[in-house]
């Protein structure tokens, strides 16, 4: 058996159906947020800085504790912050934070393998802690068929997918959250392909003592509502003439996993 097919049918029991009520949350009760109006803000009085919020991940713990919410925001620069000139650095980096009730993950990537990548740290230094300010759409409608998918991304409205993935045998669940980015189309044979990151990927086959420290970036796709294929960050090898010259953190790992698939419209 496949290794997808054999997930897919362990997994059965511990995902539930996507099956609710039209214009209700998700069975899990996640109500989807509007990704354009969402944002988490510092407290911190130096810099009250905002962040737009682009993914959230939702851990569930086996022991029946309260779920946690992962916000992944948006990506920015290395800069000199408030600088009269020179506002980069000049050894620049990509920096993008996630952000949980206890703990953060700051990923700070650079050109090459720099060893200081993520870095798991308190919620409460990053700036200051975080103000919420997550907005709900106006209305929400659960896309029941393929051809609903279509009508919707044919109709412009912004899209919302929750891809719900578990591990039965550490019996950790999660939902992936993202706005819809890039949506494929094929009319004449009804069919679709989701296409969108970065999210923050969860590793779900073991516990770890901080549980931000589970989160790597990822993209993740799904054509259907039984699985989701992820592309995770991971160090790289380049090569030039067939040897290897240096590592870089590149979205390179492919992991398929069976999921429960969700997609909504939202107003």
């Amino acid at each position: 058996m496949h290794r997808r097919q054999l997930l897919h049918t362990s997994l059965a029991a511990a995902i539930p159906a996507a099956t609710p009520a039209r214009g209700k949350a998700a069975p899990s009760g996640l109500q989807p947020i509007d990704y354009g109006r969402s944002f988490l803000q510092g407290k911190w009085a130096e810099n009250r800085v905002r962040f737009w919020v682009e993914s959230r991940t939702r851990i569930f713990p086996p022991d029946g504790a309260a779920p946690i919410d992962y916000h992944q925001c948006a990506s920015c620069k290395s800069e000199n912050t408030f600088a009269p000139k020179d506002l980069f650095h000049q050894d620049n980096y990509d920096f993008l934070p996630i952000f949980g009730p206890d703990d953060g993950v700051i990923f700070r990537r650079k050109a090459w393998l720099n060893p200081n990548y993520k870095q798991v740290r308190p919620a409460s230094e990053l700036w200051g802690g975080q103000l919420y300010k997550l907005v709900p759409p106006r209305r929400v409608r659960l896309l029941r068929s393929n051809r609903e998918i279509r009508q919707a991304t044919h109709a412009g409205l912004p899209i919302v997918a929750q891809t719900e993935i578990a591990n039965p045998e550490t019996r950790l669940r999660a939902i992936i959250e993202f706005p819809v980015k890039t949506m494929n189309i094929h009319d004449t044979r009804d069919l679709y392909q989701v296409d969108s990151g970065p999210v923050a990927f969860p590793d779900l086959s073991r516990r770890y003592p901080h549980p931000a420290e589970a989160l790597s970036l990822a993209f993740v796709a799904f054509n259907a509502p039984g699985f989701a294929d992820f592309v995770i960050e991971a160090p790289a090898p380049v090569s030039e003439s067939g040897r290897e010259v240096t590592r870089v953190h590149h979205y390179s790992r492919l992991e398929s996993l069976p999921a429960a698939n969700r997609l909504f419209a939202c107003e």
